[in-house]
């Protein structure tokens, strides 16, 4: 089974050519158009906005295509807040989301005026001495133990270290009440890369009971829910992506069977997809290197862990694509490796791919988000290039490729 490209494999060969491998690849047609129809499927919901998760593509250019279509950015560090700051994400289009998060970091959430949701219940004082008072508008990140099954990738919440438990949840409010807060959200994460629509659905239906519970127990009307991310892609070629619609058509039927009846009409929804909104829209351009033989076949990529930790690290499938083999070519049982000195530096194990020697041109699909910024510099490995491929065709550099300089620029000699 095959998997689309971005782009032609005729084009994808020249610009391995001309530019030095490995790199990604991202395509924002691709991106906009996943964006507008992310939007469109919940255009019934009252503000509804996707805080775009910055840590899975923190990079300047995806941020502004997906501000231009309507999304805001989820931060969860200092820098993060000052990349949405930089490319025009600012006040209330920003949710900071952080945990064991330190003082500095609570105060530039509140000067940008974001959404500052809380992940425990010791974070309200914490926040309360960072800033000399609580904002305006709160929110707080629910973690629901037994009540809920994470997926395999978020595992169980009883032993999630993030969220206030249902037992604080109400004195959370409670608190933030008598700190002055006048305006409230309240926000879940309970699974991740998720392609069984149940999941989500099922959490629209968990914080909505719950948006009902705190108007009739404090009296408190939620602005806002968010439902986290969590909505996965078929990184195999087998797998379907999730319907946003038949996402979005069942929370509407709990909005009005739970929320509306309430008196909560006007609630608004979000959500703070990352990597699905573009993770199918990025590609990791490598060249093979050396083919050898051991104990097993090897192909090796002038790529490594560095540019695509996720096999590595999860054991994920990331399918390859080897341009310039046709229909029918002869194949070969392998592993596809980097140049890591570590074993498991492995984008594929016992692969059946076309038949490789040096010098041909692979595409690993799906790396648009959490592989260029999951990078890292062990070995002395220099981060790779990014590039986004524009609507028009052309392909304009959104990040070079580091230097030793850049590695070498904070050692003492």
């Amino acid at each position: 089974m095959t998997k689309t490209l971005p782009t032609t494999e005729q084009r994808l060969t020249e610009l391995a050519h001309e530019l030095p491998t490995p790199f990604h690849l991202y395509d924002e047609r691709g991106i906009r158009e996943n964006a507008r129809a992310f939007v469109q499927a919940f255009a019934w919901a009252p503000g509804f906005r996707n805080y775009y998760a910055v840590k899975a593509a923190p990079t300047p250019a995806l941020l502004r295509i997906l501000a231009e279509e309507g999304c805001g950015a989820d931060c969860s560090s200092l820098p993060e807040l000052e990349l949405a700051q930089r490319v025009g994400i600012t006040g209330e289009s920003i949710m900071f989301t952080s945990n064991d998060t330190p003082p500095e970091e609570f105060r530039r959430a509140y000067e940008l005026g974001a959404v500052i949701n809380l992940d425990d219940i010791t974070h309200i004082q914490a926040l309360e001495d960072a800033v000399g008072g609580l904002p305006e508008l709160l929110s707080f990140r629910y973690n629901p133990g037994p009540e809920r099954t994470g997926n395999a990738i978020i595992g169980n919440p009883v032993e999630a270290k993030y969220g206030v438990t249902s037992d604080q949840l109400l004195d959370c409010y409670r608190a933030a009440q008598a700190g002055g807060v006048r305006r409230f959200a309240l926000h879940t994460m309970v699974a991740s890369n998720e392609l069984d629509p149940a999941f989500i659905i099922e959490t629209a239906r968990m914080l909505f009971t719950l948006a009902v519970r705190l108007k009739d127990e404090l009296g408190i009307e939620l602005e806002f829910v968010n439902l986290g991310g969590g909505i996965g892609i078929p990184y195999r070629p087998e797998q379907q992506a999730m319907s946003y619609q038949e996402v979005s058509d069942s929370i509407r039927a709990l909005y009005d069977s739970i929320i509306k009846p309430a008196g909560l009409d006007g609630l608004r929804l979000s959500f703070e997809c990352g990597r699905v909104m573009t993770g199918p829209y990025g590609v990791l351009v490598s060249r093979v290197r050396h083919v050898t033989r051991k104990y097993k076949d090897y192909v090796g990529l002038d790529a490594c862990m560095a540019n695509l930790m996720r096999p590595a690290m999860y054991g994920s499938y990331h399918h390859i694509t080897v341009l310039n083999k046709g229909e029918g070519a002869p194949t070969q049982m392998v592993d596809v490796t980097g140049s890591l000195c570590e074993n498991n530096d492995k984008f594929a194990i016992d692969r059946d791919l076309p038949v490789m020697q040096s010098g041909d041109v692979v595409v690993i699909h799906d790396a648009g988000a959490h592989g260029h910024s999951m990078g890292f510099n062990y070995n002395g490995k220099l981060r790779s290039a990014e590039y986004l491929l524009r609507e028009d065709g052309g392909v304009e550099m959104i990040r070079r490729a580091e230097t030793l300089d850049d590695l070498f620029a904070t050692l003492s000699f």
